[in-house]
């Protein structure tokens, strides 16, 4: 069986049309209100110390916007909030008693941004605390946190293309690579590389003109397309996973592709897996997994043929006298040691 037999990264980093989704959510609940005041839960979340927290009290908040997989608030006098959500965190929206900062969860809680609309809940459901809040002042300090990938939304295909073959790296590599391409995360290449038909392993400057354009194509279409069916749920986003129904690729090892019916495979790395499909996307060939190809070297299937066609070993018969397992030959017992004799002093 290839790989482990557990779901790693339950919690997935939230990517682009998730932190879209939040931007917009967000903004229609927070933008043009004022801030009441921002608590903080955990010593870890705030990584500044200049400006200090109480600097945004009785701001209006002005804009809430995407910086690759950060969200950026925006309050007067050019006072910049930056969240990273990183793995585990995650947003609420509480406006039962506006105006009344509502409670933070006791053990998943990091920070409240009380609004007069309602309060802005961070949580983070993990002990390694990775989330982050950076407090900075003018724009000059708000674009050292740009990485510089491109917005692959706005980008043409030329801009596409040269930023993809900037460097030579696998495609899995290439479109989770935040200096590269902006805001694709693990869950969302699996998908992009599915709807292209290109292997993750295939190197980004080996890619013809052709599967380029299959690649531009996808990786605009799958965003756009997820960014819209996460926007038309009901109510404030709080389930954000990256195992979604409707996926084609990411999450799905072992069950039927939605184009070709054979089974999705998956290599599995660290606490991520890669998730595609041998028949559409690799010509029928089995990508090696780091930790079981190196356990089965030479038993390594390497198609799906072979996949299929292997099975497990015969158990031996239970019947003693059908064994084919021979006795191993009695031990002959060992002789008695005699003590010698202490030589006289």
């Amino acid at each position: 069986m290839q790989g482990s037999e557990r779901r790693v990264n339950l919690w997935p980093v939230p990517e682009l049309p998730d932190v879209a989704v939040y931007v917009d959510k967000i903004a229609e609940r927070t933008v043009g209100r004022e801030l009441l005041g921002l608590r903080l839960a955990s010593p870890f979340f705030l990584r500044t110390y200049d400006p200090k927290p109480e600097r945004l009290r009785g701001l209006k908040l002005l804009a809430v916007s995407r910086l690759a997989k950060r969200l950026v608030f925006e309050f007067e006098g050019e006072l910049f909030a930056v969240l990273h959500l990183m793995v585990a965190g995650r947003f609420r929206w509480d406006d039962k008693t506006p105006g009344t900062p509502a409670k933070l969860p006791g053990k998943l809680g990091l920070a409240g941004f009380d609004f007069t609309s309602g309060t802005l809940i961070v949580t983070e459901a993990s002990t390694k605390k990775r989330a982050s809040l950076h407090l900075v002042e003018g724009r000059a300090a708000l674009a050292a946190f740009d990485r510089g990938g491109l917005d692959v939304q706005r980008a043409t295909l030329a801009e596409f293309a040269a930023a993809v073959r900037s460097e030579r790296h696998t495609m899995k590599r290439t479109l989770t690579d935040q200096t590269l391409l902006s805001g694709i995360g693990n869950a969302f290449s699996d998908e992009i590389l599915h709807a292209a038909r290109l292997s993750p392993l295939q190197m980004s400057t080996s890619l013809t003109d052709e599967e380029m354009g299959r690649l531009f194509v996808a990786t605009q279409g799958t965003l756009e397309t997820w960014r819209a069916l996460l926007a038309a749920q009901p109510g404030f986003p709080e389930k954000v996973t990256a195992f979604r129904e409707g996926m084609a690729a990411h999450g799905r090892y072992g069950k039927p592709c939605p184009t070709c019916g054979a089974p999705i495979q998956r290599i599995v790395y660290a606490d991520n897996e890669t998730n595609y499909c041998a028949t559409c996307q690799t010509g029928g060939k089995l990508l090696a997994d780091r930790s079981m190809s190196r356990l089965l070297g030479a038993d390594w299937p390497k198609n799906l043929e072979e996949l299929e066609n292997a099975r497990p070993a015969a158990k031996l018969p239970a019947n003693p006298e059908r064994s084919t397992k021979v006795p191993k030959p009695a031990k002959a017992p060992r002789a008695p040691r005699v003590a010698k004799p202490k030589p006289e002093s």
